[in-house]
Protein backbone atom coordinates (compact mmCIF):
# COMPACT_ATOMS: atom_id res chain seq x y z
CA UNK A 1 0.00 0.00 0.00
CA UNK A 2 1.35 3.87 -0.98
CA UNK A 3 2.05 5.85 1.78
CA UNK A 4 -0.16 8.64 1.79
CA UNK A 5 0.81 12.70 1.92
CA UNK A 6 1.38 13.49 5.15
CA UNK A 7 -1.04 16.50 6.44
CA UNK A 8 1.61 19.20 6.91
CA UNK A 9 3.08 18.46 3.74
CA UNK A 10 3.35 21.24 1.04
CA UNK A 11 2.44 20.75 -2.46
CA UNK A 12 3.49 22.82 -5.46
CA UNK A 13 1.66 24.56 -7.98
CA UNK A 14 3.68 24.83 -11.33
CA UNK A 15 2.19 27.70 -13.69
CA UNK A 16 3.73 28.16 -17.52
CA UNK A 17 1.85 30.75 -19.52
CA UNK A 18 3.76 30.69 -22.82
CA UNK A 19 1.18 32.58 -24.79
CA UNK A 20 -1.15 35.07 -24.00
CA UNK A 21 -4.30 32.91 -24.04
CA UNK A 22 -5.58 31.09 -20.75
CA UNK A 23 -7.28 27.89 -22.66
CA UNK A 24 -3.43 27.32 -23.28
CA UNK A 25 -1.89 27.85 -20.09
CA UNK A 26 -0.39 24.81 -18.21
CA UNK A 27 -1.15 24.39 -14.77
CA UNK A 28 0.34 21.54 -12.69
CA UNK A 29 -0.19 20.20 -9.17
CA UNK A 30 2.20 17.98 -7.61
CA UNK A 31 3.20 16.75 -4.06
CA UNK A 32 5.92 18.02 -3.06
CA UNK A 33 7.19 15.12 -1.03
CA UNK A 34 6.71 12.50 -3.71
CA UNK A 35 6.60 14.39 -6.42
CA UNK A 36 3.78 13.00 -7.89
CA UNK A 37 0.97 14.42 -10.02
CA UNK A 38 -2.25 15.50 -8.37
CA UNK A 39 -3.62 17.98 -10.79
CA UNK A 40 -3.34 18.99 -14.61
CA UNK A 41 -3.94 21.17 -16.78
CA UNK A 42 -6.79 18.56 -18.19
CA UNK A 43 -8.42 18.11 -15.10
CA UNK A 44 -9.22 22.12 -15.06
CA UNK A 45 -10.14 23.58 -18.61
CA UNK A 46 -13.32 24.24 -17.51
CA UNK A 47 -13.81 27.22 -14.88
CA UNK A 48 -13.18 26.65 -11.24
CA UNK A 49 -17.08 26.05 -10.53
CA UNK A 50 -17.12 23.25 -12.68
CA UNK A 51 -14.36 21.58 -10.75
CA UNK A 52 -16.92 20.50 -8.34
CA UNK A 53 -19.22 18.92 -10.67
CA UNK A 54 -16.42 16.34 -11.74
CA UNK A 55 -15.63 13.60 -9.66
CA UNK A 56 -13.01 13.81 -7.27
CA UNK A 57 -11.23 10.02 -8.59
CA UNK A 58 -10.87 11.30 -11.95
CA UNK A 59 -9.15 14.85 -10.32
CA UNK A 60 -6.54 13.60 -8.05
CA UNK A 61 -4.01 11.20 -8.21
CA UNK A 62 -5.65 7.73 -7.20
CA UNK A 63 -8.22 9.38 -4.96
CA UNK A 64 -5.43 10.82 -2.53
CA UNK A 65 -7.10 14.00 -1.79
CA UNK A 66 -10.72 11.67 -0.75
CA UNK A 67 -8.47 8.91 1.10
CA UNK A 68 -7.06 11.91 3.43
CA UNK A 69 -10.08 13.52 4.02
CA UNK A 70 -11.65 9.91 4.94
CA UNK A 71 -9.02 9.57 7.51
CA UNK A 72 -9.09 13.03 8.55
CA UNK A 73 -13.05 13.20 9.09
CA UNK A 74 -12.92 9.78 10.60
CA UNK A 75 -10.63 10.67 13.04
CA UNK A 76 -12.08 13.93 13.92
CA UNK A 77 -15.49 11.77 14.56
CA UNK A 78 -13.68 9.86 17.66
CA UNK A 79 -12.74 13.17 19.46
CA UNK A 80 -15.36 13.43 22.09
CA UNK A 81 -16.81 17.23 22.45
CA UNK A 82 -16.09 17.94 25.97
CA UNK A 83 -19.39 18.70 28.24
CA UNK A 84 -17.68 20.75 31.29
CA UNK A 85 -16.50 23.56 30.40
CA UNK A 86 -14.59 24.77 33.42
CA UNK A 87 -13.93 28.76 33.12
CA UNK A 88 -14.68 31.65 30.95
CA UNK A 89 -12.40 32.49 28.34
CA UNK A 90 -11.83 36.22 27.53
CA UNK A 91 -11.49 36.77 23.73
CA UNK A 92 -11.69 39.52 21.29
CA UNK A 93 -11.98 37.49 17.85
CA UNK A 94 -13.91 34.19 17.05
CA UNK A 95 -10.10 32.95 15.94
CA UNK A 96 -8.93 34.00 19.13
CA UNK A 97 -11.38 32.28 21.23
CA UNK A 98 -10.87 29.44 18.72
CA UNK A 99 -7.11 29.17 19.79
CA UNK A 100 -8.24 29.68 23.59
CA UNK A 101 -10.01 26.55 23.34
CA UNK A 102 -7.70 24.62 21.20
CA UNK A 103 -4.99 25.20 24.38
CA UNK A 104 -7.23 24.74 27.08
CA UNK A 105 -8.90 21.26 26.27
CA UNK A 106 -6.03 19.83 24.08
CA UNK A 107 -8.40 19.04 20.99
CA UNK A 108 -8.34 20.55 17.28
CA UNK A 109 -11.25 22.34 15.81
CA UNK A 110 -12.55 20.33 12.48
CA UNK A 111 -11.29 22.34 9.42
CA UNK A 112 -14.52 23.73 8.59
CA UNK A 113 -15.02 25.44 12.07
CA UNK A 114 -11.63 26.75 11.80
CA UNK A 115 -12.94 28.68 8.14
CA UNK A 116 -16.25 29.69 10.07
CA UNK A 117 -14.67 31.98 13.03
CA UNK A 118 -12.19 33.27 9.91
CA UNK A 119 -15.14 33.85 8.01
CA UNK A 120 -16.94 35.66 11.30
CA UNK A 121 -13.98 37.93 12.13
CA UNK A 122 -13.90 39.00 8.98
CA UNK A 123 -17.75 39.83 9.22
CA UNK A 124 -16.99 42.08 12.05
CA UNK A 125 -14.43 44.58 9.51
CA UNK A 126 -15.93 47.70 8.84
CA UNK A 127 -18.61 47.75 11.68
CA UNK A 128 -18.93 49.95 14.14
CA UNK A 129 -17.91 47.40 16.45
CA UNK A 130 -14.83 46.43 14.59
CA UNK A 131 -12.19 47.21 17.62
CA UNK A 132 -14.34 46.37 20.08
CA UNK A 133 -13.50 43.16 21.83
CA UNK A 134 -16.02 40.83 21.41
CA UNK A 135 -16.05 39.35 24.43
CA UNK A 136 -18.30 42.55 25.28
CA UNK A 137 -20.32 42.07 22.77
CA UNK A 138 -21.40 38.22 22.73
CA UNK A 139 -20.83 36.56 26.51
CA UNK A 140 -18.46 34.42 26.67
CA UNK A 141 -20.44 31.08 27.65
CA UNK A 142 -22.85 31.58 24.59
CA UNK A 143 -19.39 31.93 22.12
CA UNK A 144 -17.83 28.64 23.71
CA UNK A 145 -21.51 26.73 23.26
CA UNK A 146 -21.77 28.04 19.89
CA UNK A 147 -18.30 26.95 18.75
CA UNK A 148 -19.20 23.56 20.29
CA UNK A 149 -22.24 22.95 18.67
CA UNK A 150 -20.39 24.19 15.88
CA UNK A 151 -18.03 21.61 16.14
CA UNK A 152 -19.60 18.47 16.49
CA UNK A 153 -22.34 18.95 13.44
CA UNK A 154 -18.87 19.23 11.45
CA UNK A 155 -17.46 15.88 13.39
CA UNK A 156 -20.46 14.27 13.25
CA UNK A 157 -22.40 15.03 9.99
CA UNK A 158 -19.68 16.33 7.20
CA UNK A 159 -19.36 14.25 4.13
CA UNK A 160 -15.53 13.78 3.76
CA UNK A 161 -15.96 14.66 -0.39
CA UNK A 162 -16.83 17.64 0.64
CA UNK A 163 -14.14 18.28 2.98
CA UNK A 164 -12.24 16.85 -0.61
CA UNK A 165 -13.68 19.19 -3.06
CA UNK A 166 -13.29 22.18 -0.64
CA UNK A 167 -9.59 21.05 0.24
CA UNK A 168 -8.67 21.23 -3.85
CA UNK A 169 -9.86 24.31 -4.83
CA UNK A 170 -8.17 25.83 -1.73
CA UNK A 171 -4.41 25.05 -2.01
CA UNK A 172 -3.97 26.97 1.97
CA UNK A 173 -6.21 24.03 3.10
CA UNK A 174 -3.63 22.73 5.77
CA UNK A 175 -3.66 26.35 7.46
CA UNK A 176 -6.73 25.34 8.82
CA UNK A 177 -6.25 21.77 9.86
CA UNK A 178 -5.33 21.80 13.45
CA UNK A 179 -2.03 19.64 13.92
CA UNK A 180 -3.10 19.06 17.88
CA UNK A 181 -3.60 15.18 18.34
CA UNK A 182 -5.35 14.23 21.65
CA UNK A 183 -4.91 11.01 22.96
CA UNK A 184 -8.77 9.21 22.27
Amino acid sequence: MEKGIPWNEQVDVISSDESSSSSDSEIEVRDSHSGKQLLTNDAIDQPTTHVLDQPLKDITSEGTLIKRAELYQDYMKQIPIPTHRGSLIPFTSWMGLGKSIKQMYGQPLHYLTNVQLKHWDQLRIGSEEEDRPLDTIVHPSKAEATIWLLEEVHRRTTSHYHIAKLWLLDPMHHAFVDSIFPQL
